[in-house]
């Protein structure tokens, strides 16, 4: 039997499982009719076994982790039909509560589709997938292949911006994380560097100068401090609660950020912690001005020209401090796009994708109090993907929502979601419910916290915060004098 020696960074994915935080990446696909389980099984014959991983099982022995075609492989045993009693949203969270916590069968490939056929009257798909196979952006690409659409041209325009921002690393990337990547892969050794600057001697002021930041981020991510300790911030036990909201248009965003000159990343992460603000509050919790929590965000390390058909993981991760206690919505927008101009200027993707890689390598414990320790200084992990812009179909079947969770790693009991997807912006909580038992309360604050932003901006005068940063105490002056003139 051919085996296929498993990356140290996907084995660290493997084996970082724990009862407190199984590592997979759960979706949820609503269709805008129902599909039989008969044409679904058909698609994925045709398009998802075409990828080795989803049908190969892991072997493991004293040397490693390994990748083995399953024998007794039956689609039969991954597209699952399961009946709602009731067929309602609150119905469907409860599902994906319940399968997020249950664990893939190790003896077989570590992934599950349970299809819902009576959802309201249409049909519905909860979708497991173990991180070891691939990371988030590329299990999305996978199943954006599986869409009536699918081909070289439909996947550039799914690859496309959607009106998010692009990966601010890839300048860089390019040169620098191929070869970091192949020397994970082939040794767990440091040396892509050495190797690009013998190939490029060109660049080696370049790389003196970023070899000082990079330095600095290490450092950074090593001698973290924790964030601030909410109710959030504890224990996982295990139990996972779903909620998700009616998604917000994304030219509506749009629009907001063309008028204060953000991205809008910057707009959607201040909606984020002004929703996780409002939480604390609606529970009586005291919120000070400096209170801050720690979400990791994984950024893609994946160069755009590759194949589809790579799957494993290629991302790093971003500590991003999210400014909770500033109240204001427009002062919070400010200080959230300066904290991403500083992120962006740095390499901690890479450092982490280098801890990643090396974790893999280590004995299970030395891993397990690496991973720990990141965990433990964070308080929440928040993906933010751009979907296709216009609605795409499975099967003939159109599809009207889509969500994905990455799995929470060490103690972190929050999953934020971010997704667009034709014309809407979709945000999902994914909870322990030791930490937070009704994670709709987080979602019910989305919506109010971008009107809050739409009416503050409303009232400054017409390109106050373009191209600027308002001075400190400037903000509030402009909004007092506009209310004392209206």
């Amino acid at each position: 039997m051919v085996r296929e020696r498993m990356s140290s960074v996907d084995t660290a994915w493997l084996r970082m499982d724990s009862s407190r935080n199984l590592m997979m990446i759960v979706g949820v696909f609503v269709f805008a009719h129902r599909i039989s389980r008969d044409d679904l099984a058909r698609l994925l014959e045709e398009r998802l076994l075409k990828f080795a991983r989803f049908r190969q099982r892991i072997d493991s022995d004293p040397t490693g982790h390994y990748w083995a075609d399953d024998e007794g492989f039956s689609l039969e045993r991954h597209l699952v039909p399961v009946k709602l009693p009731r067929g309602g949203a609150r119905e469907l969270q409860r599902l994906t509560a319940r399968l997020a916590r249950q664990p893939l069968d190790p003896a077989h490939p570590l992934w599950q589709f349970h299809l819902v056929e009576d959802y309201n009257g249409t049909s519905a798909m909860v979708t497991r997938m173990h991180h070891c196979i691939a990371d988030g952006i590329a299990l999305v690409r996978v199943m954006l292949s599986l869409t009536d659409a699918a081909g070289p041209e439909a996947q550039a325009r799914a690859d496309e911006d959607a009106g998010l921002e692009s990966n601010p690393w890839d300048p860089w990337l390019e040169t620098f994380t191929r070869g970091t990547v192949a020397a994970i892969d082939a040794t767990g050794t440091l040396v892509a560097k050495s190797l690009d600057t013998v190939a490029h001697p060109d660049r080696l002021g370049d790389y003196a100068q970023a070899g000082g930041r990079m330095l600095r981020d290490t450092l950074a991510i090593l001698l973290m401090t924790d964030d601030t300790h909410t109710r959030l911030k504890g224990t996982p036990r295990g139990r996972k609660a779903f909620a998700w909201n009616e998604p917000l248009s994304l030219e509506e965003v749009k629009a907001v950020c063309k008028g204060m000159g953000a991205s809008v990343n910057d707009v959607l992460l201040s909606c984020v912690a002004g929703a996780l603000r409002r939480y604390l509050l609606g529970r009586g919790d005291e919120v000070a001005e400096d209170c801050e929590m720690r979400a990791m965000v994984p950024v893609n390390l994946r160069p755009a020209s590759e194949p589809i058909h790579e799957l494993g993981n290629r991302f790093g991760l971003v500590p991003l401090c999210l400014p909770v206690g500033i109240a204001s919505p427009i002062a919070r927008v400010s200080e959230v796009r300066r904290r991403m101009r500083e992120l962006k200027a740095g390499y901690q993707p890479i450092i982490a994708y280098l801890m990643l890689g090396a974790a893999g390598l280590l004995p299970h414990l030395l891993q397990t109090q690496i991973l720990e320790y990141l965990g433990n200084k964070a308080s929440a992990v928040m993906t933010n993907v751009p979907g296709p812009t216009e609605t795409i179909s499975m099967a003939g079947v159109p599809l009207a929502r889509m969500m994905f969770w990455v799995p929470q790693s060490g103690d972190i009991g929050i999953g934020v979601s971010i997704l667009s997807y034709a014309g809407g912006v979709q945000f999902g909580v994914m909870s322990d419910t030791a930490l937070c038992p009704d994670p709709q309360a987080i979602i019910d604050g989305f919506a109010p916290e971008f009107e809050r932003l739409v009416l503050a901006m409303a009232m400054l005068p017409n390109g106050f915060l373009l191209e600027r940063e308002p001075e400190p105490g400037e903000l509030e002056h402009a909004l007092l004098m506009d209310l004392a003139c209206s």
